[in-house]
């Protein structure tokens, strides 16, 4: 799991990061909750699920759009 939120986190900065950010949050945490030995790819899963959504925040308020594309 930690490595599916991993490799999620970075495709969804790229695209479909709705759908993607929240899904390797979700593996992150349920990775860390279980104590996965990958603990280093489950916290940078985290962390690009966290910037998956802060960049579709950030391009939702440029485009006043709910989604966005490049």
């Amino acid at each position: 799991m930690a490595v599916a939120s991993f490799v999620l986190g970075l495709v969804g900065l790229l695209a479909l990061n709705v759908v993607l950010g929240p899904l390797s949050v979700v593996l992150a945490s349920a990775a860390l909750l279980r104590g996965t030995t990958r603990r280093g790819r489950a916290f940078l899963g985290l962390g690009l699920g966290v910037a998956d959504l802060l960049v579709l925040l950030a391009f939702m308020s440029a485009d006043n759009t709910l989604s966005w594309s490049f």
